[in-house]
């Protein structure tokens, strides 16, 4: 080890390139004008379109009617038999009904839509 005293050691490292001292950062206003902008960009781009895609469902879940053809979240077809506040009687085929939850349909299919894919 070195026979330095502290006091020599400690000048030699406060005069050392890179210290607090010798630092000059952005102002303080830059990184919430950053934040501010970031929030703007979130907000029109994700969401924005989110309600208003919610807000259409929530449209479509309150218009449904008895004969309409809806599609589950799960994936069924069906037609509705039976509504209530909160589910759904579907008849999915001859002597078929399901009881689902209102808040799972998907869609509703518009009419005439009964042709086969194939055909």
């Amino acid at each position: 080890m070195s026979s330095l005293p502290m006091s020599s050691l400690l000048s030699v490292l406060a005069a050392a390139p890179g210290s607090a001292t010798a630092s000059a950062g952005p102002p303080a206003w830059s990184n919430l004008l950053l934040l501010g902008a970031m929030g703007l960009i979130f907000w029109f781009l994700i969401f924005r379109p989110q309600l208003r895609r919610q807000k259409e469902h929530q449209a479509k879940i309150a218009g449904l009617k008895k004969g309409d053809r809806v599609v589950t979240a799960g994936g069924l077809v069906g037609r509705i038999v039976k509504l209530d506040d909160h589910y759904v009687d579907l008849e999915l085929g001859t002597n078929v009904r399901v009881k689902a939850g209102r808040s799972t349909i998907g869609d509703v299919l518009p009419p005439g839509g009964n042709a086969p894919a194939n055909d």
